[in-house]
């Protein structure tokens, strides 16, 4: 008999998922696929483990808001696997704040407790909670988990946690959160499986695609990253700024009359690479593009990102290991190989062969630091905590 959860992890314009058997003690993969309700025509695609097409289906886009692709693949899981085999659905959701340091299951009093903190990430919170409600009304006697990305952080203390503003501020939850929590948890796991060593050391993990961070570890735990209290902080990003000073901010509105609305789209959707390169915010096209302005994007990418791990080092008064994850730091070996090359006054060395062929261990023999690439897994980090949660 099959015991399942549903895990959903929502992005800015996809949602992509797995079906876990957690009958073992590992989950099991049974099937994976994605959901996109932004196409003209929203479409759903279910693949088994192996990739090969098990289900698809496309919707009329006025359909897309009624949640007729959610029904579709739970009427698929049941047809499969039979009906009464799904325990509860697992979902990532970005922004935990103050109280939820772990996964718990999601009451109405917790929904609007979550759907409280939008403000601290209006893109993605909303975009996390939605499904909740459309699976809510479709099976209301399902269980729903929620898994939030800044639990693997809700260790971090001051002054790693700390804004210098007003005290009052901080009481009010305005404090250093940190994102990406749910691939640093995976990474860190599977670190300490094939390096053990390495995995209790002074380790930063740069989780590198359209969002990126870098967390500082010691002894398996975050002690600091590069996000704050919300996703808009740190290294540049596909769309988002990172850290830019307070004053081009106060600027733009005082001089270029912007609104707080002006500010919020222009920090979330035209800056990161897409606004310096004006090309594209995908790291694929601007690597293959002659543009200097593409190049100079790239750039400034490899040199925030080396800029924050020395920010990272400091920390923890020092750099044993470097773990590249995302689609970035998995699949481009060019922005690893400049990262590498900004930092070697650390003692980072790769190895050119093992870069170019994306081994799990890239440093070169001389190495003071041990470099990896490790894919991350956030819908496995997910339905492992549900797994938990239900017992």
């Amino acid at each position: 008999m099959v015991t399942s959860v549903l895990v959903l992890n929502s992005g800015s314009s996809s949602i992509k998922f797995g079906l876990f058997d957690i009958a073992s003690a590992e989950p099991a993969l049974l099937c994976k696929g994605l959901f996109d309700e932004h196409e003209a025509k929203p479409r759903l695609v279910v693949k088994d483990p192996a990739g090969k097409d098990l289900f698809a289906t496309q919707s009329d886009a006025a359909d897309a808001g009624s949640g007729h692709l959610f029904a579709d693949v739970l009427g698929f899981i049941e047809d499969r696997f039979g009906k009464g085999r799904l325990r509860a659905v697992g979902h990532r959701v970005v922004h935990g704040g103050p109280d939820y340091s772990g996964p718990i299951e999601l009451t109405d009093d917790v929904y609007a407790k979550l759907e409280a903190l939008t403000p601290l990430a209006p893109l993605h919170q909303p975009r996390c909670l939605e499904p909740v409600r459309t699976i809510g009304a479709i099976r209301p006697g399902l269980t729903q988990i929620a898994c939030f990305d800044t639990a693997f952080h809700h260790g971090i203390t001051p002054p790693a946690s700390r804004f210098a503003i007003p005290r009052r501020f901080e009481e009010r939850g305005i404090r250093r959160y940190g994102f990406h929590g749910l691939s640093f948890e995976y990474v860190a796991g599977r670190l300490a499986e094939v390096a053990p060593d390495v995995a209790t050391k002074r380790l930063v993990i740069a989780h590198l695609g359209n969002g990126a961070s870098l967390c500082a570890l010691r002894d398996g735990r975050s002690v600091d990253t590069t996000m704050g209290l919300t996703p808009l902080d740190g290294l540049v990003m596909g769309t988002h700024s990172g850290t830019i000073d307070p004053g081009v901010l106060l600027y733009l509105q005082q001089h270029e009359n912007m609104s707080v609305g002006d500010l919020q789209h222009l920090l979330y959707h035209e800056a990161g690479l897409l606004g310096v390169s004006g090309l594209s915010a995908d790291m694929r096209t601007l690597l293959a593009s002659s543009e200097p302005a593409a190049r100079e994007a790239v750039d400034l990418f490899t040199f925030r990102a080396a800029q924050e791990v020395t920010v990272m080092a400091n920390t923890m008064g020092g750099l044993d290991g470097l773990v590249f994850t995302g689609g970035i730091g998995e699949h481009a070996t060019e922005i690893r190989s400049a990262i590498a090359e900004r930092l070697a006054w650390l003692g980072v060395r790769i190895d050119a062969a093992a870069n170019d062929a994306a081994r799990e261990r890239i440093n070169a023999g001389d190495s003071a630091v041990d470099v990896f690439v490790i894919p991350t897994n956030e819908e496995l980090t997910i339905a492992r905590h549900c797994a938990a949660v239900l017992g």
